[in-house]
């Protein structure tokens, strides 16, 4: 089968497009042909030797953490699929290739509506926002989110479940993007760059604060979110684009009763990916299937241009997610 294999890190072009084995499969496993797959920073990190697969490392290091596709084949205890299914899933690499072998617990299906080459761009960004948000973050009807990049992929899924869910949220984003991520229905934007979100979160909520921020910057975005959380409220913090390493204003933090969360889905054992895949279907794959969330793409390349698509997403120009197709 077709694959993108990393032999060394580094820029984009030492992703590599060759044939390697089919991938076995066992009895708790289904054999998807992966019709599409999506590009995460995670990726790019992995491509440059920062951030490998956990687990045992294989015989072929293939990125790609979610894909969309038909069921091939299914070991000889799955239950729940059939051959021709057509599913999507987050996986711990190997997605950027013709064939990915899947625990049958992380599969969700397709929801209805959608086409199996555009529900690529929905498990990774959709299971962490969601699992961000409301799992982890506590988020509740009638509530305030702070949600940041709300273009980037896990921002502008969050925004739409925020709004799903019948609660609001302030996003920010830069100002080419605000009529953007506007249109996906936040209640207030924020353009970082001229604008202060702790001032508008403040203003939005009429003094009270958000109850839940989704964060991927970090750095020093880290005691703003605390200025701009109520009291008791929760800082999810899910990618530090900013930079890990910030001051911590404990005088500050105190009085608020705050949370700070930190979270990544990609090492998280089967038991956890099972679970929080099984939520999300439960809670937002209605609301895909309803229209009132829908996967965001900015643009698509096909397995072959793959160095193409990581420059790209590179310049941060994006608008929701880019996609793969195989």
């Amino acid at each position: 089968m077709r694959a993108i294999v990393l032999t060394s890190y580094g820029d984009p072009d030492v992703l590599t497009l060759t044939d390697i084995p089919a991938p076995a499969f066992g009895p708790e496993d289904v054999l998807v042909d992966v019709v599409a797959t999506a590009l995460n920073r995670a990726d790019l990190l992995q491509r440059r030797g920062f951030y490998p697969e956990p687990g045992p490392k294989r015989e072929h290091e293939v990125p790609g953490m979610e894909l969309s596709g038909r069921v091939a084949a299914v070991g000889d205890r799955v239950t729940r699929w059939s051959v021709g299914d057509e599913v999507m899933a987050i996986v711990a690499g190997g997605a950027y290739a013709d064939q990915v072998a899947v625990h049958e617990r992380q599969l969700m299906p397709v929801p209805a509506g959608i086409a199996v080459a555009d529900a690529a761009a929905i498990p990774e960004v959709g299971i962490t926002a969601h699992d961000a948000l409301v799992v982890q973050g506590g988020l509740r009807t009638g509530g305030w989110a702070l949600v940041h990049a709300g273009a980037s992929g896990v921002g502008s899924m969050a925004v739409q479940i925020v709004k799903a869910m019948g609660a609001h949220v302030v996003a920010t984003t830069s100002a080419g993007k605000v009529d953007a991520v506007r249109s996906l229905g936040a209640d207030r934007v924020v353009d970082y760059r001229s604008e202060d979100f702790v001032e508008a979160s403040a203003e939005a909520t009429r003094g009270a604060g958000v109850d839940t921020v989704l964060d991927v910057v970090g750095g020093d975005y880290l005691m703003r979110n605390v200025a701009a959380i109520r009291v008791g409220g929760t800082i999810v913090q899910v990618g530090v684009m900013g930079g890990g390493a910030t001051e911590v204003n404990l005088g500050m933090l105190l009085p608020k009763r705050a949370h700070i969360v930190g979270t990544v889905l990609r090492p998280r054992p089967l038991e956890q990916k099972a679970q929080a895949s099984a939520r999300f279907a439960a809670e937002v794959i209605p609301a895909i299937e309803a229209g009132a969330v829908k996967p965001v793409i900015d643009r698509r390349f096909p397995l072959a241009d793959i160095a193409d698509a990581h420059r790209y997403l590179e310049t941060n120009a994006n608008v929701g997610k880019v996609v793969i197709d195989l």
